[in-house]
């Protein structure tokens, strides 16, 4: 790669840099891609992909940390960057095995029965259409017995890979340039500008830099507030009929939870029992026996599931103490931003970061970058209304 000059440089090739660059570059801006792995690689490929609206921390407990205004607001936008992703995929004609689907909430040690309906009544208040349903209902519908659940309306699965793949794609089919294997190693920011300087010593000038990489971050991003989480998973072999009614979305109001979705060819994914982050090594050295506690729980609540695992992995990706991300212009550093916190909503928060950074920086104000933006304190907005 030879020294270059863009508009934005957006520095991560998974589905964050993906959805970026291709709603920038469909925009009119120059845009270059660098990754120090490639495409579609890192966190992104370890994910589960339930693509959801439903934020990892219930509606009902965010507002007691931000306040019902905020929390109100954070979950909306969650749930239009969901119905907008689904929109510009179909725009595109990505193919990814999207599956439209509802998502069953199960009750757990976070919200019980009660927590459960107080839930579901606030995301009604909010807006969401909501279904809570008694361990009687839950018992008829899906033969699952917990003491309540809510059942939402509006998420999918999809294939992370190929709907990366797609965007990065559709990234370069809109004029953006992609590099890789190409490792950052310092920025200079300007007040016009940044400078980039590669591991061989190149340099790409840019009026923005924009770090969507995941959990690795340079050092001048301020992480407090975040951790780094690993997650375990496996895939089962194809069996239609032994899948629970509706192949609907599954996760649970526990910490940590548990999550299952279908595969296109009657597969089930199961994953969780997440723990805060480890090197790579210990991390997959826990991998045979965190998949068997996956197991034993998947078949709790379907005892004819075949949980024998086809394909097992774990990932690695970063989450905030309120399950919001943190999208904005690092502080100290104009024209640098950073997309992080993702939690499990990896694929949802990355269309949301799109959006924020392409209204932002075609002059518009976007109406929820508050929420979201860098703060000293490493929190969010507290409004308590």
């Amino acid at each position: 790669m030879a020294d270059l000059n863009t508009d934005v440089l957006v520095v991560g090739a998974g589905i964050s840099g993906a959805l970026i660059a291709e709603l920038l570059a469909a925009d009119g801006f120059d845009v270059a891609i660098v990754d120090r792995r490639g495409g579609a690689l890192g966190s992104t490929a370890a994910s589960t992909s339930l693509i959801q609206y439903e934020i990892d921390e219930p509606l009902t407990l965010l507002a007691r940390r931000v306040g019902v205004k905020t929390a109100t607001r954070a979950w909306r936008r969650s749930h239009l960057s969901v119905a907008n992703l689904a929109a510009r995929t179909d725009q595109l004609g990505i193919e990814c095995a999207r599956q439209p689907r509802p998502s069953l909430y199960l009750a757990g040690d976070r919200l019980d029965a009660a927590g459960i309906r107080r839930e579901g009544e606030a995301r009604r208040e909010a807006g969401f259409e909501t279904d809570i349903l008694t361990r009687s209902e839950l018992k008829e519908i899906y033969g699952v017995d917990r003491p309540a659940a809510l059942r939402g309306y509006g998420d999918y699965g999809a294939d992370p890979t190929r709907l990366t793949k797609g965007y990065l794609k559709a990234a370069v089919g809109a004029g953006a340039q992609f590099y890789a294997p190409v490792e950052i190693t310092a920025i200079k920011s300007r007040a016009r500008g940044a400078t980039a300087t590669t591991s061989t010593g190149r340099t790409i000038k840019c009026g923005t830099v924009v770090f969507a990489t995941g959990y690795e971050f340079p050092t001048f991003v301020p992480l407090k507030g975040h951790r780094m989480i690993s997650t375990f998973a496996l895939a089962t072999h194809p069996q239609r009929r032994q899948l629970w009614p509706e192949e609907c979305l599954i996760w649970e109001a526990s910490d940590p939870y548990l999550y299952m979705r279908t595969t296109a060819d009657g597969r089930a994914v199961i994953g969780g029992e997440d723990e805060d982050f480890v090197d790579e090594a210990e991390r997959d050295a826990l991998l045979d026996r965190k998949v068997i506690a996956i197991g034993k729980k998947a078949r709790r609540l379907f005892p004819d599931l075949d949980v024998t695992p086809r394909f097992a992995w774990a990932g690695t990706f970063g989450a905030s103490e309120d399950g919001l991300p943190t999208i904005g212009v690092v502080p100290n550093y104009p024209n640098c931003w950073a997309v992080l916190g993702y939690g499990g909503n990896g694929v949802t928060y990355s269309r949301l970061a799109a959006e924020i950074i392409r209204t932002t920086l075609t002059g518009g104000v976007d109406p929820d970058a508050d929420i979201f933006r860098f703060r000293a304190h490493g929190g969010h907005a507290a409004t308590r209304k």
